[in-house]
């Protein structure tokens, strides 16, 4: 799969110049106090169970429960459609390894909530798409352009590059 990671996926939807960046190695979310919560909200939540599991330095799985529920951990729904395709790429990399029958969930702790995710053969179409177009967007000399400015841009670790 040219090691695409869970977090490309999640980045893909987001923003792709983002995405660029991220797989350029220029990282800015160390300075961001969002993503410091973020990691906060992770390491706190659901303490009892085994978490970040790394699987070929490609998916890193928030945890999972009794052998057969994946879970991943979000702050809010603001960005949920880049959550659940994050997901369906995690269950879609592990059908891939052998792993059949995992059920997923994405749990807004702040909130309350979880949301069951299922992957589809509709979905598997779809990320093979956007695997493609992801390893077109790593193969970019330069980020790409902004399609326009989303609610999200203004607090995002990379709003300087972008606008500034």
């Amino acid at each position: 799969m040219d090691h695409i990671t869970g977090m490309m996926i999640y980045y893909y939807f987001i923003c792709q110049k983002k995405l660029w960046y991220f797989v350029n190695e220029i990282h800015m979310e160390q300075n961001s106090q969002l993503v410091e919560l973020g990691r906060i909200l992770d390491q706190t939540s659901y303490a009892r169970e085994s978490k970040q599991i790394m699987i070929d330095n490609t998916i890193n799985i928030d945890f999972i429960k009794n052998g057969a529920v994946l879970h991943e951990i979000k702050k809010t729904k603001a960005i949920e459609e880049a959550g659940i395709w994050q997901v369906k790429y995690y269950l879609y990399y592990l059908e891939k390894k052998g792993v059949k029958n995992l059920q997923a969930k994405i749990d807004y702790p702040l909130i309350r909530e979880s949301k069951q995710i299922t992957l589809e053969e509709e979905d598997r179409k779809i990320l093979e798409n956007i695997i493609e177009d992801i390893k077109k967007i790593k193969k970019m000399e330069k980020p790409p352009e902004l399609i326009q400015q989303k609610q999200i841009c203004k607090k995002c670790a990379y709003f300087d590059f972008c606008y500034i």
